[in-house]
């Protein structure tokens, strides 16, 4: 057997250099670390052991009594029954979500607020606490459901929205990511992620430039235009160089992925060019469908011409590979299919020449490639390689006849560009070399950094191949095939079935149940015995089943209104409640239910007295009672003699909860008040960091070391160890009750609301997040939740019951 330690320091004890002192809460620690233990509170340290927040002598630890039997002895059964009691406590989950904590984190802050675009006709703006008057460009990504009223708990927009999510395949997810995080010169940013709650789509939000003028009003560029070549032509090309850095390629460009800012420089717009890649995706799909044969050279001119007269330009490569994914097959066009970065300098090479040849250049390619088409059919050549050789040899002569004069520099590398092969094609970045020659004399080239094409940091893809270019427009059959969303097979998925409470209410298995026996406005719920006990405004107490929640008893006695209401399991289980009128009564809860009193008490009356408003219990055999006038009394639960009166609290008491054998009290004075259960002494106060600032708690809850208090001006405060963590509003009116279990937080009150939320962090910091809410018929007057099952009680005397078909 190993000697007893010290459980701070891990020093064995000696009675010379580590001497064990006795703590109230009964745990030993050495004389050293109780000196060393930081200490928030005057006069007050918490257990190293057990936590529990306890008195410390203020001549400090010499004057603890020393344990002289561990020096021959190993912890007590009492250390050890105390621990093994904390780790076997059972956590019950009040929903399991389908994501994970680390998934949750990366996408939260990438959905915007539901106000944070606002749709005026065909045009969309960023409102809200965002960028006003701010237009941006939606992609629709998603679907999800757009009414959810068979659902009793409502879910919260976040929650919907990172439904929607989850509910995506992982590389669509991954693309999404990847665009979302791009911020580089020259591509506009996307924002992130909105969901339009009226018509149920999730989309992707982009910023949006001027309108590009890459359009036919601009015929012909002459050679004074040169210095605007160049810098367009520059500003298109760093903008694909700076893609390739987070490891994105296109190989399609159009005239409308190119927009331009206030300032006249040149963007490549991301959303664009999704709605570009889906585009071609479309058109391939309806020209394919009717194909049973290998692919030749009539085919392929059906598909450039219906790409070029929508202003497309894509190289050859990303072309067959969008036919092979529809299961086309090409003659002699497997070898070269190579989709990479020099698959970019194709429709740059192309957008160019646009640029400087104007309308009669789209005239001109769609007449070569029908003259093409029909010389092929009478040639009989199937062979689309020898078509397109054709074609770009033509081009690269067109273009060398065309272009002269200060354009002479590029006619080569542009002929180069149009090469068929993609290994054979000079770099994006030589070509950016090239352009930037027109402006800039040739001596001072050697001051850029471009000495190599650029490589991706990321996983490699094409942006047009990816999967968001799949999906297809809102409204159209394939989008409900196409488009992920919350209804879809997640639940197929192993590892994603696991969904209770929340889970169920949202997708409508979740059961609800009136309990109507009241008179009057329920005040108290109370579990204990295998029943369910409610109190009520109408001076009854009601004993209900938890098996299928019927009526089975009523306790009669109380002349003034029952405010409180507690159960206290033991040897003998008993049902405590408190009135209006000062009197506090028990009631046996052994079955059969009896119905006489086992005891009844009053407290005594002054001109301040409002009654009883308040009731805990300890396992001291003590029941607290807080009261209006300002105190809070210890009875003992045996004879109902009055223990002890603590005062300190400046209005009513209104709540009390026992915790880690500590007693907390919340007063309309909006200080909560810590009491040792031993002594009955005062070991601190919470809320007096705030002074001047009077917000009445109405409302407190406690699990392990999470207390949550609730106020009347709808906010929440949540400490940890007593320390403040968190202080948000979530509520615009007074919340009434509140409860805690594990991570899950359940607040009601004035505004005939449910409010659910999900506490996560750690002591460092605490977050709360907005889980959903369940409608209630009038102001909820108590909460409480029990292995699974939410209970919640109403001004309008009824009770609500809410659980799993099961």
């Amino acid at each position: 057997m190993e000697p007893p330690e010290c459980p701070v320091c891990l020093q064995c004890y000696d009675g010379d250099y580590t001497v064990p002192r006795v703590l109230a809460c009964g745990h030993t620690a050495c004389e050293e670390c109780l000196i060393n233990l930081p200490k928030k509170f005057p006069n007050t340290i918490r257990c190293p052991a057990c936590t529990v927040l306890v008195k410390f002598p203020p001549q400090g630890p010499s004057a603890l009594p020393k344990n002289i039997d561990l020096l021959r002895l190993f912890p007590s059964s009492s250390q050890i029954t105390l621990e093994s009691n904390r780790n076997s406590k059972k956590s019950v989950e009040f929903v399991t979500r389908l994501w994970s904590d680390d998934f949750y984190a990366t996408w939260k802050d990438r959905i915007l607020p539901h106000d944070a675009v606002s749709v005026e006709g065909s045009d969309f703006a960023l409102c809200g606490c965002l960028k006003d008057d701010s237009t941006v460009s939606l992609l629709q990504v998603a679907l999800f459901s757009r009414d959810d009223c068979d659902s009793v708990l409502k879910y919260s927009y976040v929650q919907r929205m990172m439904s929607c999510l989850w509910g995506m395949r992982e590389e669509e997810r991954n693309e999404i990511d990847v665009i979302i995080s791009v911020e580089q010169r020259g591509v506009s940013k996307v924002i992130g992620l909105w969901g339009d709650l009226k018509n149920g789509v999730l989309y992707l939000v982009g910023e949006k430039q001027l309108t590009g003028f890459l359009s036919e009003e601009f015929d012909y560029l002459t050679e004074d235009d040169t210095s605007f070549f160049a810098i367009i032509g520059m500003q298109i090309c760093e903008a694909l160089l700076s893609l390739h850095k987070e490891g994105i390629f296109i190989g399609c460009l159009s005239v409308s992925c190119v927009k331009f800012d206030e300032f006249g420089n040149a963007f490549v717009d991301l959303i664009e060019l999704l709605v570009t890649g889906r585009n071609v995706y479309r058109l391939i799909a309806e020209e394919t469908s009717s194909f049973s044969k290998p692919v030749g050279a009539l085919e392929m001119g059906m598909f450039l011409v219906g790409l070029l007269k929508k202003g497309i330009f894509m190289s050859s490569e990303v072309l067959f590979e969008f036919l092979k994914e529809q299961d086309v097959l090409i003659k002699n066009a497997s070898s070269k299919d190579l989709v990479s970065y020099s698959s970019d300098v194709w429709p740059v090479c192309f957008l160019l020449l646009k640029l400087v040849l104007g309308k009669r250049f789209s005239e001109e390619l769609i007449e070569s490639v029908n003259r093409g088409d029909r010389k092929g059919c009478d040639e009989g050549i199937e062979d689309f390689l020898l078509l397109y050789t054709d074609f770009t040899e033509k081009l690269s002569s067109r273009v060398e006849s065309e272009l002269g004069g200060t354009f002479i520099p590029i006619i080569k590398i542009l002929s180069q560009c149009c090469c068929l092969d993609p290994q054979t094609r000079p770099a994006l970045t030589d070509l950016w070399k090239c352009i930037r020659e027109l402006v800039v004399y040739p001596r001072f080239s050697s001051m850029n950094g471009l000495s190599k094409p650029f490589s991706g940091k990321r996983k490699e893809y094409s942006l047009v191949l990816g999967e968001l270019c799949r999906l297809v427009e809102v409204g159209s059959k394939e989008l409900e095939e196409e488009l992920p969303g919350m209804e879809n097979d997640t639940e197929a998925e192993e590892g994603k079935v696991d969904i209770d409470f929340v889970g169920r209410v949202a997708e409508g298995k979740m059961k609800s149940k009136d309990m109507r026996r009241h008179q009057d406005s329920v005040t108290g719920l109370a579990v204990g015995g295998g029943f369910l006990f409610s109190s009520s405004l109408d001076k009854n107490i009601l004993v209900w089943s938890l098996k299928d929640f019927s009526h089975v008893h009523t306790f009669k006695g109380h002349q003034d209104k029952v405010m409180a209401l507690i159960h206290i399991e033991g040897a003998e289980p008993v049902c405590v409640s408190g009135d209006g009128g000062g009197g506090i009564f028990v009631w046996s809860t052994t079955f059969p239910l009896e119905e006489g009193l086992l005891r009844k008490w009053y407290e005594p009356k002054d001109w301040r007295y409002t009654g009883i408003h308040a009731l805990a219990y300890s396992e001291y055999g003590h029941v607290f009672s807080g009261s209006g006038d300002n105190t809070i009394k210890a009875w003992s639960l045996q004879d109902g003699s009055l223990v002890c009166t603590m005062t300190g609290h400046k209005s009513v008491v209104s709540t009390l909860v026992v915790q880690n054998g500590v007693l907390y009290s919340g007063s309309w004075d909006g200080n909560v008040r810590l009491w040792s259960l031993s002594d009955h002494s005062l070991l601190t106060v919470l809320g007096e960091e705030t002074p001047g600032i009077i917000r009445s708690i109405l409302s407190l809850a406690a699990d392990d070391q999470t207390l949550v208090a609730a106020y009347q001006n709808g906010d929440i405060q949540i400490w940890k160890d007593d320390t403040l963590m968190k202080s948000m509003q979530i509520q615009s009116s007074a919340i009434l009750s509140v409860a805690v279990n594990g991570k899950w937080l359940f607040a009601g009150g004035w505004d005939k609301t449910v409010n659910v939320q999900e506490i996560s962090g750690d002591e460092i910091s605490v977050d709360c997040t907005h889980v959903g809410s369940i409608s209630g018929s009038s102001a909820i007057t108590s909460l409480l939740y029990w292995e699974g099952k939410l209970f919640a009680g109403f001004a309008d005397t009824t009770i609500k019951v809410y659980y799993s078909g099961r």
